[in-house]
């Protein structure tokens, strides 16, 4: 009963999150994605390093991302986490991702239940793809993202500014914490 509960309100809440991206894409300039990404090199491990968490995301910690192109196009995701602490329980979610934009590959759909996608889009991606940062149009949710579990200061502010010059507000960002 528990679990079903669970999956009742995963439900409701993701779509509500995909109509209000609906809803506020009306009224907001997109968001700006990056030019083009091979899907290729962008597959395999992102760290969470800092983001406005979704619901799903509040308590987490060794946040990590992992895309995997699959044979049709899509991409397999798995999102892990420890709940409410370093040693906490782990949590994984698997997501699917759809590309909707095929010229630039930075913005998809991303699917946790049948038939709801959500707004996912490359927002900055640097030219070694191992620093990016994932928005939505309703700047509601945006996840700054790297290769490895910590990156320095001077990136980190760099990253900062580039999510705030993209119209979200950065006082509710939150750094991730991660194990090493």
């Amino acid at each position: 009963m528990k679990k079903l509960l669970l999956i009742l309100l995963t439900s409701i809440s993701l779509t509500v999150l995909a109509n209000n991206q609906t809803l506020d894409s009306s009224s907001v300039e997109p968001m700006p994605v990056v030019d083009y990404v091979d899907l290729d090199r962008f597959m395999g491990d992102w760290y969470v390093i800092a983001t406005i968490p979704t619901f799903l995301e509040r308590d987490a910690y060794n946040p990590v991302e992992t895309y995997e192109l699959s044979s049709d196009g899509t991409i397999a995701t798995t999102f892990t986490f420890n709940k409410g602490s370093l040693d906490g329980p782990t949590k994984i979610f698997n997501p699917r991702g759809f590309v909707t934009d095929k010229r630039t590959n930075a913005i998809w759909g991303m699917q946790f239940i049948w038939p709801i996608k959500a707004d996912y889009r490359i927002a900055y991606l640097d030219a070694n793809y191992q620093q990016t940062i994932i928005g939505r149009n309703s700047r509601d949710y945006v996840w700054i993202m790297a290769r490895t579990s910590t990156i320095s200061e001077q990136d980190y502010s760099k990253l900062v500014d580039q999510v705030e010059s993209l119209g979200y507000n950065i006082d509710n960002l939150q750094k991730a914490t991660h194990a090493n």
